[in-house]
């Protein structure tokens, strides 16, 4: 593909009308990616460019200058770039699934999830992670998301086929917080000291509002109940959950002595879907996915290797559910450095 293109000199509304005619925008104002803007990025990269595998649907090979382009037009900041590179690499993995994911009526986004020293660079981990105000997670997402739509042709309506989509495919990034419990990526058998991003074809978060539990047991009944949701494509096409605890609902579970293994263990357990709240329609369905009930109801997934568990926010007593497409793993990569 080709990495400079000659344009129009347009101020900076301009600019957006001409990007959006393009097709190059997500419909929010873009930075107009200039050669010195794009140089400047690519000069912070350290280390050598990475091979990257060809993004479906289009199946174009992104450049290292073409996903800084893009990471310009998000708004990143040269640091930022790596992060950037490494939430792509990891959606390059064929276990994440990357063609399904784009092309599917399921409304999921590419989830960015950043832990280790690299959240320090502006971050945020604390209270409204999820949302609006912090300049790293609302561009890195972006970033990610206009690369999936720029290069890889995942244009809305088009290739991109959700039913309704949801406001994470603008971005969806945010960092882990300091935690009573190992790290996400130690858990996945990251050194501690390792800037990793780990990725994951998602639906937004769910609420889950426990203000009334005493002990970590009560809480995780309440966790349980929230992911029991018949609704979910994790009950017939099978896939992983990730379980963002709120700090004070981890210290009561930390407090009480539980650890992630037993909390998954748990929530393996109690986290099934009573047989009334399937439809007959649904049940011949999972029958012909090879989708069969326990005794107790549907299990939420294939297993406890699909739940895993972090913490973010800030105070208060919320954690969130995040489901994912289904037919993805959560992939981990490194951060360049």
């Amino acid at each position: 593909m080709t990495d400079v293109l000659d344009v129009p000199d347009l101020d900076p509304a301009e600019w957006f009308g001409y990007a959006e005619e393009q097709g190059w925008s997500d419909g929010l104002p873009t930075v107009p990616p200039t050669e010195d803007l794009v140089d400047a990025m690519l000069a912070a990269f350290p280390g050598d460019p990475p091979e990257f595998a060809p993004l479906p649907p289009a199946r174009m090979i992104p450049t290292l200058r073409s996903v800084a382009a893009n990471a310009v037009m998000a708004g990143c900041r040269p640091a930022d770039l790596p992060v950037v590179v490494a939430a792509l690499l990891g959606t390059m993995d064929p276990h994440y699934n990357l063609h399904g994911s784009l092309a599917t009526t399921h409304p999921c986004a590419p989830m960015v999830l950043v832990s280790g020293p690299v959240r320090d660079q502006g971050f945020n981990s604390g209270g409204n992670c999820f949302g609006q105000g912090t300049r790293a997670n609302a561009v890195v997402g972006r970033a990610l998301s206009l690369v999936l739509r720029n290069v890889g042709g995942a244009t809305p309506g088009v290739m991109d086929r959700s039913t309704q989509g949801s406001p994470a495919k603008y971005t969806f990034c945010f960092a882990e917080a300091d935690s009573p419990f190992p790290a996400l990526h130690v858990q996945r058998g990251f050194a501690a000291g390792d800037s990793v991003v780990s990725v994951m074809a998602a639906e937004p978060p769910h609420n889950i509002n426990d203000h009334g539990s005493r002990t970590g047991e009560e809480i995780l009944v309440t966790i349980a109940g929230t992911m029991a949701e018949s609704g979910s494509n994790n009950v017939y096409v099978r896939g992983p959950h990730l379980l963002v605890l709120g700090p004070e609902h981890a210290d009561t579970l930390a407090r009480d002595g539980w650890t992630v293994e037993t909390i998954r263990e748990r929530l393996w357990e109690r986290a099934r879907i009573p047989f009334d709240r399937i439809s007959e329609g649904n049940h011949v369905q999972f029958d012909e996915s090879g989708i069969k009930p326990e005794e107790d109801g549907y299990t939420v997934s294939d297993g406890l290797r699909q739940l895993h568990v972090c913490v973010a926010g800030g105070p208060g007593k919320h954690s969130a559910w995040i489901p994912s497409f289904g037919a993805t793993e959560l992939v981990s990569r490194v951060v360049p450095g």
